[in-house]
């Protein structure tokens, strides 16, 4: 009974997650006219393929692509870079005050990302960031790094103790181990700070719409606001044949990388 009820769960899960995809797809490929007049949730009458040229027509679809790429990029790099080491410092290592030092960034988690709008906005105009990456990047990477940081250091602590110190025993100084021992046991927890993150950040709209001005670093979120015409009118199916374009890289890395963030996931969070 038990096990029954646990399918039926699971069952109606998957739906929830994937019938939005599967409708996106499918009016991304409906006429104008059918979108309009019938149902917008019924099976298509009709096939076409001009909404993906008119998607790029309204907009710099590759552009924004690129903008997104090079964000989620640096803001991943930052997280993994900044999130490993703090986290190694903390468990690994140790050092006096350490748990509050863990405590302080966990804070981190309940902060609206609302409240750094103005504080950013007025110190990026002062040292000159705004339109630039770095000014996505940054913030990005800052509301990423406390769970980032958690999901390390719960994975580090799995980690037997009597491995560092042979390591050390054998001469291994702490930044060896971490290169040698620590980076390469890593790989799945990296992996899933990278999905996990990646997708906030592709998806990311308030910082890039904050601190971007120019048409040429506007991101995807941002520049779908492209399809908005004259008067509020939008052209829908173009719209979803643009998210469709984009959200397609994000996806197949999601489902190629999988099984290591299932993995990933299980080893670095579940004794945390």
């Amino acid at each position: 009974m038990y096990r029954a009820l646990s399918r039926v769960v699971v069952a109606l899960l998957v739906v929830v997650q994937v019938y939005p995809l599967v409708w996106l797809f499918v009016s991304s490929v409906r006429t104008e006219g059918d979108f309009a007049s019938a149902n917008p949730f019924a099976l298509p009458t009709s096939f076409t393929l001009d909404n993906f040229t008119r998607a790029f027509e309204h907009a710099a679809l590759g552009r924004y692509i690129l903008n997104s790429l090079v964000v989620t990029a640096g803001a991943d790099a930052l997280i993994v870079v900044c999130g490993m080491m703090g986290a190694y410092a903390i468990q690994v290592l140790g050092f006096r005050f350490s748990n509050a030092v863990r405590a302080l960034f966990l804070l981190g988690i309940v902060v609206p990302v609302q409240i750094a709008l103005v504080p950013l906005f007025i110190d990026y105009a002062k040292v000159g960031l705004l339109d630039t990456y770095p000014a996505m990047m940054i913030p990005l990477a800052g509301f990423g790094l406390p769970m980032s940081l958690y999901l390390f250091s719960s994975f580090f602590s799995y980690i037997p103790k009597e491995t560092y110190e042979a390591a050390s025993l054998d001469g291994a100084g702490p930044y060896r181990i971490f290169a040698r021992i620590t980076l390469p046991l890593s790989v799945n927890t990296i992996v899933t700070v990278v999905m996990v993150n990646s997708i906030f950040i592709w998806n990311d709209f308030i910082f890039a719409n904050t601190f971007v001005f120019s048409e040429g670093l506007k991101t995807i979120p941002v520049g779908l606001q492209n399809y908005i015409g004259a008067m509020g009118k939008t052209d829908w199916t173009a719209t979803f044949a643009g998210v469709c374009v984009t959200v397609t890289p994000l996806l197949l890395v999601f489902l190629v990388l999988n099984k290591s963030m299932i993995y990933g996931l299980e080893s670095g969070a579940t004794k945390g």
